[in-house]
């Protein structure tokens, strides 16, 4: 049975992923932070799911859970990672708090680093385990290419990802290790409930404050209208499976306007469209 790590496996398009992967046949080993969450998604998906029980950041954590796995994998390679976890916060640049920015580089790009080397032994870097070596899946975005006002953090850490993945793929060429970015626009999950919960008060005595205020419900709204999360678990099972796989694979709802046209459009105009949309005006 091939099998598969997968991080952020608690909900959202880790959850879509888990189960599109077992239904075909894989095995997940899932990481969650939360033991409730463990249980839960065994009851749901039985023996083709493991629990890892570790946070992304941590790395004493992270390399315990890839040791586990090297156990239960008797001597083969894994067939892929899937680096999935991820955070998105919410603020203007000018006053985002600093720490708020360094969790955010954490968690979305120092941490893919992390479990990558914790397990890039059991993808083919260890001669020594029998078995074809495996693929690594970068989860990016939408927002790893084109950047919008509030959630810069989030677009430097994807962008960030999208370098990470292309250095990445080009050095483990040595061992054969692929590696493929899918990178989603909007997916329907609870992330749209936590979003609607975010505190935006600290912004509200800025010149950004009206602005944010219609920025967070019209990305809610259009975020809630998103694909399914097994939409993007099925373009995750092809790019581990496809002879041939692409280096990266845009998931974007209403493709052409979210994604072929506002990267064929010269960026001066980009962001005439999106101040207008803002109501930016010039001081």
């Amino acid at each position: 049975m091939n099998s598969v790590v997968v991080t952020g496996a608690s909900s959202g398009i880790g959850w879509g992923t888990i189960k599109v992967l077992t239904e075909r046949g894989f095995h997940v080993f899932g990481s969650v932070r939360k033991p409730e969450d463990g249980e839960r998604l065994s009851i749901q998906f039985g023996n083709k799911f493991t629990p890892l029980l570790f946070d992304v950041t941590d790395e004493e954590a992270v390399n315990q859970a890839a040791n586990r796995v090297r156990e239960q994998m008797n001597g083969h390679t894994l067939c892929g990672l899937v680096n999935n976890s991820g955070i998105a916060v919410l603020g203007p640049l000018m006053h985002l708090n600093i720490a708020d920015y360094r969790t955010q580089m954490e968690v979305n790009l120092i941490a893919p680093l992390i479990v990558t080397q914790a397990f890039l032994p059991l993808l083919g870097t260890d001669c020594s385990l029998e078995g074809k070596p495996g693929r690594i899946i970068n989860i990016s975005s939408v927002g790893g290419k084109i950047a919008i006002p509030f959630i810069g953090a989030y677009n430097a850490s994807k962008f960030g990802l999208e370098g990470f993945s292309e250095s990445l793929r080009r050095e483990l060429m040595l061992y054969g290790i692929d590696v493929i970015v899918v990178a989603p626009g909007a997916v329907a999950t609870a992330i749209w409930d936590k979003a609607q919960a975010s505190d935006i008060s600290q912004y509200e005595n800025t010149d950004y404050g009206t602005a944010m205020k219609s920025f967070k419900s019209y990305f809610i709204e259009q975020g809630r209208k998103g694909y399914p999360p097994e939409r993007v678990g099925e373009v995750i099972w092809k790019a581990l499976t496809v002879a041939n796989p692409r280096a990266r694979y845009p998931v974007v709802p209403n493709h052409l306007s979210g994604w072929i046209i506002p990267r064929m459009l010269p960026k001066r105009m980009l962001d005439k469209i999106i101040a207008k949309n803002l109501n930016f005006l010039s001081r």
